[in-house]
């Protein structure tokens, strides 16, 4: 070349090569964004390229001139570009694994292609350009970072690469070895640890190195081939019949019996197999343990050559211990195939051996667990799950466990076995030791896809499993939870668990799964048949905040089984309270007054649920804050309105949801405002109707209504044809509780006469008598039915109409009152008290005196006794005379007792004994019978009524000196007090008995 033209090319422009350069380094940009690998390090790279580019377009601009310098550095740019551009995209194309395994050489790469560039760069002659200060500035920087970076592979890349170099170097690592560090390569990458996945990506990684191997890079694939052979263990490197033919293979070529060792696998020192043989300076092989404590004991010379050794020289002798492991591998290959036809020996101890061994050789090492498992013993071992003997059984889900643990291949095996899981399950029901290892087992087995669904599917299963969470046994229990979280993959299987009263997941999904699960779960609610515990448990669990916004915002269906799941939990008084309190009534209420009447069923479950939640304010103390159902009187009326809307249904749930109300602490609010609404007539209608569903509880809700009602408002609607209604029921229903109620109306009528004459018209009296002659039968029902039948017999016994009592008299209905007073409820022996006390007004009058004897006394007839108090002739028809009843004595017992109401009846009808002229016959009477100190008693009544009239009478009978001398000391401290601490009317009468008794003068300032 002359020297011109050397001349001319330094004076050219470097524009050309330096575009070039330009277009690779955009090139490397992109792609490095797509790599699979050190994204961190080639984002790093991107970034100084990026710098690059800047510098090299301003060289671009200036029209830089050749020169050595200057060629050089493009030379090195040129060259570098493209080997970065290489790797890049071998990064972005490559098997994932494979680049892991040579993230280091990767890295180094990296770093050599950064300092090379930062060489470049450096080689630029900067003095012969005219560049802003900034530009040389910039440029300096740049050679400086990119001259000093270090890339280093990832802290987890670098823990992979270390566990396979252990691996590599410590031959007999397991599959659980393998396993886990594939599952930590795949999670390093990025990849599914799916079995398929990992397979997938295994195989890809095995076509990597054969291109390695045609590539005749040896070195790479000797140390991939190495890296094969370690991750080749992994259950997912290989399927299960790769597995197989790779095992039987080399089964089958070693024959039946097993090898003796050759002499070298001895140790001379313990003349044992050697595990961990080491060569020592003197070329002599022992075993690890026994030559270190032979240099313990002192000894520095060959246990064998007796020359001296150096302690420190140990080297492991691996191809003796290859040698050793692949003599015991074939030995236990061949003990393992033997043992199996002996687990089917009727010999039980032999069985019991037999399964020790196993176990033993499965504790040894994973391989012998997977050669096991390709013997096929799962199915013997599942049979032998149906031993009789324990030993046997425990023996055999011992190893079963050991099999399946870590091990997808065991798994599957166990699983497919023809009712492995049925076998487990049932010794989940048996003794604690044996549910223990099915629980365990059954929670390895989970760790499968195909076990899960199977699992679920065993009947009684997941109840067993959940009886066990309550197990004294921590790991027990721990396990049997961690298995029903792996069973709660699926919905059936959450509802499995939600029947067996096992609601956690249940509840997740109901409060965060998609809409239709969270309505299946719903539905579950609904139907179940919940214990009171478990409801209670759902609310304190939370189950409100999931259901009430489905009741609010879901679609029908789903408002529908909403309302039905709420309707189920309400039943539980304390839940209905609460409910309530949660704001449940309004979305319900709503649901009510304005969905359209052509979706009764939603209508109908959103009635019956305010019906339990109006049966749960019944519930509620005194003392408590009051918890309001209806918050508004516009609330009231709206929903009685809807009675006469509605279908049987609604309506009878209505009338229930007011019943339960009248009975609560806000009954008389509501009842004012039920009367105030004109609810009666209404009433009245429904009460005329043959509707089984509804008449009932309309009657029972008017027995409510008319009890302490104004008699006044009662009587606007009361008519002859109101009165034939509830005596129809009377006589035809076949429900005790309606029955009652109608009683209970007849009861709470005013005792006017022409409402009896209605009812006597109606034929009402025989019927109403009729069931006062039943002393059978018991409960509430029966007891409620006796009350109102008592309470409707005083307008009949009335002492203004003795036509009408004599005819009351004649249906025995006294002997009836009588036995009550025995057998009835407080309120039973009132109404019966009363009646007798009416029935005893009209005895003074109707007691028939004495006859006259005349003629011959001889020839006389017999005179009959006359009446201790009456002093004529009495009868229980005749007179209604309450000795002739035998009720004296009945009466005085229920004086006797607690309830002031039952106690102040039967004293008005004892005082009838001593009315007026009867006082002192009926005294003797009173005191014969030990009513005396009872009336005493009532001195210290709390009741101010029921005071008065034992004063009253107690003035009276001490008028009597017998009674006064016999009775009077007793009386003397209750009189007393009450003339300290009585009301003025009080005080007088006590201290005028007082001075009966000579305690006060006559003249006292208290009178």
């Amino acid at each position: 070349m002359t020297l011109e033209m050397i001349s001319s090319l330094y004076t050219a422009p470097a524009t050309e090569a330096l575009s070039q350069i330009l277009e690779i380094i955009c090139e490397v940009i992109v792609a490095s964004k797509d790599v699979l690998i050190e994204k961190r390090i080639f984002a790093e790279l991107a970034h100084y390229l990026q710098r690059l580019e800047s510098v090299i377009k301003e060289l671009n601009k200036k029209g830089i001139i050749h020169s050595e310098s200057l060629n050089n550095a493009i030379e090195i740019f040129n060259r570098e570009i493209k080997v970065a551009k290489q790797l890049t995209l071998e990064c972005s194309k490559k098997n994932k694994v494979y680049l892991l395994m040579n993230c280091r050489s990767i890295t180094k790469r990296l770093e050599n292609i950064t300092r090379e560039l930062s060489h470049a760069l450096s080689l630029i002659p900067l003095a012969s350009i005219d560049l802003s200060s900034g530009i040389v500035e910039e440029i300096g920087k740049l050679c400086d970072n990119m001259g000093t970076a270090e890339f280093k592979a990832a802290i987890a890349e670098e823990e992979i690469l270390e566990k396979i170099e252990a691996g590599i170097q410590e031959r007999s690592v397991d599959r659980s070895y393998a396993n886990n560090l594939l599952v930590l390569i795949a999670q390093t990458l990025g990849i599914s640890t799916e079995r398929s996945a990992l397979k997938k990506e295994f195989e890809e990684f095995k076509n990597e190195i054969e291109s390695a191997h045609v590539r005749k890079n040896m070195a790479e694939a000797i140390q991939m081939d190495q890296i094969i052979a370690l991750l080749g263990r992994a259950d997912a490197a290989s399927s299960p019949k790769e597995k197989e033919v790779r095992y039987f293979t080399k089964r089958n070529s070693l024959g039946s019996q097993p090898l003796e060792p050759l002499q070298s696998f001895y140790c001379p020192i313990t003349r044992d197999v050697m595990t961990d043989p080491v060569e020592t300076s003197s070329g002599q092989t022992f075993e690890r343990s026994a030559i270190e404590k032979w240099f313990a004991d002192g000894n520095k010379l060959c246990p064998l050559t007796m020359t001296p050794l150096d302690t420190s020289i140990l080297r492991p002798n691996k191809t003796l211990r290859q040698s050793i492991a692949e003599w015991r591998d074939r030995n236990t290959m061949i003990r393992i195939a033997s043992i199996k036809p002996k687990l089917l020996s009727e010999n039980e101890e032999e069985v019991i051996n037999c399964l020790e061994q196993l176990q033993d050789l499965c504790e040894q090492s994973d391989l012998h667990q997977e050669w096991v498992v390709l013997e096929n013993y799962p199915p013997t071992l599942i049979k032998l799950l149906g031993e009789r003997n324990r030993d046997i059984r425990i023996h055999a889900l011992l190893v079963l466990c050991i099999l399946a643990k870590d091990s997808d291949d065991a798994k599957v095996k166990i699983v497919e076995v023809d009712n492995s899981i049925e076998s487990i399950a049932h010794s989940l029901g048996r003794r604690i030791e044996e549910r223990k290892l099915a629980v365990a087992l059954l929670l390895e087995l989970s760790r499968s896809d195909l076990a899960r669904d199977r699992i679920g599917k065993v009947q009684g299963c997941i109840l067993l499993v959940v009886t066990m969470l309550s197990s004294d046994d921590n790991q027990a229990s721990r396990d049997a939870r961690e298995l029903l979280e792996n069973l709660s993959f699926s919905d059936q299987n959450i509802i499995q668990m939600a029947k067996a009263n096992y609601f956690k997941y249940l509840l997740q999904r109901l409060s965060s799964g998609p809409e239709d699960v969270k309505c299946i779960m719903a539905t579950t609610l609904a139907e179940l048949e919940l214990t009171d515990p478990n409801k209670s448990s759902l609310l304190e669990d939370g189950v409100l905040g999931s259901l009430l916004p489905l009741v609010s915002n879901g679609d029908l269906p789903m408002k529908t089984v909403a309302i039905k799941a709420l309707k189920n939990l309400a039943t539980l008084p304390k839940n209905g309270l609460r409910m309530i309190k949660e704001g449940a009534m309004p979305p319900l209420l709503d649901l009510l007054f304005h969905h359209s009447p052509a979706i009764p069923n939603l209508r109908e479950q959103a009635a019956a649920t305010i019906m339990h939640l109006a049966i749960s304010t019944m519930s509620q103390e005194t003392e408590q804050l009051q918890v309001s159902l209806l918050e508004s009187d516009d609330d009231i009326f709206k929903l009685f309105s809807l009675i006469n809307l509605t279908g049987p249904d609604i309506q009878k749930s209505i009338l229930r949801t007011f019943f339960a109300l009248c009975q609560s602490l806000s009954a008389t609010n509501v009842k004012a405002k039920l009367r105030q609404h004109l609810s009666v007539p209404v009433l009245v209608q429904l009460c005329e109707l043959d509707n089984p569903e509804v008449r009932p509880n309309a009657v029972k809700l008017l027995c409510c209504l008319t009890d302490d009602g104004d008699e006044a408002t009662i009587l606007e609607h009361v008519d002859q044809r109101y009165v034939e209604t509830f005596v129809k029921i009377i006589k035809s229903s076949s429900d005790e509780d309606e029955i009652g109620s109608a009683m209970g109306i007849i009861s709470n009528l005013p005792e006017d006469p022409q409402i009896t004459r209605w009812f006597l018209d109606a034929g009402a009296l025989p019927f109403i008598f009729n069931f006062l002659h039943d002393t059978k039968q018991k409960g509430p029902c029966k007891d409620q039915l006796i009350e109102n039948a008592l309470g409707a017999v005083r307008r009949f016994t009335v002492s203004m109409n003795q036509e009408l009592q004599k005819k009351a008299a004649e249906a025995g209905i006294i002997p009836a009152l009588v036995q009550w007073l025995e057998l009835g409820t407080s309120k039973t022996k009132k109404h019966s008290a009363i009646s007798l006390a009416q029935f005893s007004q009209s005895s003074p009058r109707l007691s028939r005196p004495l006859p006259k004897r005349g003629g011959f006394l001889c020839f006389s007839a017999p005179l009959e006794s006359a009446c201790p108090v009456h002093r004529g002739i009495c009868s229980v028809e005749s007179s209604f005379c309450l000795l002739e009843a035998d009720a004296v004595g009945p009466l005085v017992r229920v004086l006797a007792e607690a309830d002031p109401g039952a106690s102040e009846a039967s004293f008005d009808a004892l005082l009838t004994l001593i009315d007026g002229e009867l006082l002192q016959s009926g005294s003797k009477v009173l005191a014969d019978a030990n009513a005396i100190p009872l009336i005493i008693r009532l001195l210290g009544s709390s009741s101010p009524t029921l005071l008065e009239k034992a004063l009253n009478a107690m003035e009276r009978i001490f008028r009597q000196l017998e009674f006064k001398q016999k009775y009077g000391a007793s009386a003397h401290m209750s009189l007393v007090d009450i003339t300290q601490r009585g009301s003025s009317s009080t005080k007088s009468l006590a201290a005028r008995i007082l001075a009966h008794l000579n305690v006060l003068h006559e003249q006292s300032s208290y009178f």
